[in-house]
């Protein structure tokens, strides 16, 4: 006769559980910490090139392209930083890359509640058509894009370069807000609805505020790609008092030679803001990319 009350055995759950905790060896330890290192070197390796061949002379980087320079030459620095055309360019970036921001957070942060909560026929199929754009390269629709933008009379304006990469933004920010929105408690909305909430105010009062994570972190995807989209400009913008930053390198290209020391200036100064705000914003990037990663 079996023992009813017996204890369940639990033993393979709190051994996989110990194992789980277990420090790694030390071949596991050198293998973690090399493999970090490696990425790290394949990181700032390239950063720090280019940070230094700022400050060396055209000879200079053309026979040490990695070493320290041998006089610090700050006025290829200074230079750029005292003139009006790098601001004018920062400037104009600086709109592109907040319209887009906007554009993309707001637009894909509604259609992604719609196809996460509602159920309506060829939500799927829709769902599928936004991610058929991240397979395509923006390059392989830039013909047809510059047939549309010119056709709606926004060539050599800011929109003309702000709708095509709100559209081609548009696949993962959905795919990001949908699966961080699927995962918000069925429960609270059931509680809004007995409370007279609709859809919208669900949607702006209380899915919004839990966002904070997948929200900064479209936007930022969404700014860093526009700040640094070189091929969209090029097509849409003729004005030079237009061009945002990655069409300032131009400048320092001559018929016969490129001044590359000064192209490598620009590039550091340039790339600053971005890294500065992805730091800021480093913990919740994170959070929003990795939510919803774990189902318990």
């Amino acid at each position: 006769m079996t023992d009813l009350t017996a204890p369940v055995p639990a033993a393979p759950v709190a051994s996989s559980y110990a194992e789980s905790r277990r420090p790694p060896s030390f071949v596991g330890r050198l293998y973690v910490y090399g493999s970090l290192f490696l990425v790290a070197a394949i990181v700032l390796i390239p950063l720090v090139t280019t940070a230094l061949g700022g400050f060396k002379t055209l000879g200079e980087l053309r026979v040490n392209p990695f070493g320290l320079p041998s006089e610090w030459q700050w006025s290829n620095y200074t230079d750029i930083l005292f003139s009006a055309r790098y601001w004018q360019m920062l400037t104009n970036s600086f709109i592109i890359a907040t319209l887009t921001t906007v554009l993309t957070v707001a637009v894909a942060a509604m259609a992604a509640f719609s196809l996460a909560h509602l159920r309506f026929f060829g939500a799927g199929f829709l769902m599928n058509y936004f991610l058929i754009g991240l397979m395509f390269p923006i390059a392989t629709a830039i013909l047809p894009l510059f047939i549309r933008i010119r056709d709606l009379g926004l060539l050599d304006s800011y929109m003309g370069v702000v709708l095509p990469q709100v559209a081609f933004g548009l696949g993962m920010a959905i795919l990001l807000f949908r699966n961080f929105f699927r995962n918000v408690p069925r429960e609270l909305f059931d509680a809004a609805l007995v409370d007279g909430s609709g859809y919208i105010s669900f949607f702006w009062y209380i899915t919004l505020p839990l966002s904070r994570p997948i929200l900064a972190t479209v936007a930022i995807v969404a700014f860093v790609n526009s700040w640094n989209n070189y091929i969209m400009p090029l097509i849409m913008l003729n004005s030079q008092d237009k061009y945002p930053w990655p069409l300032g390198i131009m400048v320092y290209q001559g018929e016969f030679s490129t001044d590359w020391q000064l192209v490598l200036a620009f590039i550091t100064l340039t790339i600053l803001p971005t890294i500065i705000v992805f730091f800021a914003a480093q913990k919740h990037i994170v959070a929003g990319l990795t939510a919803g990663a774990v189902k318990g």
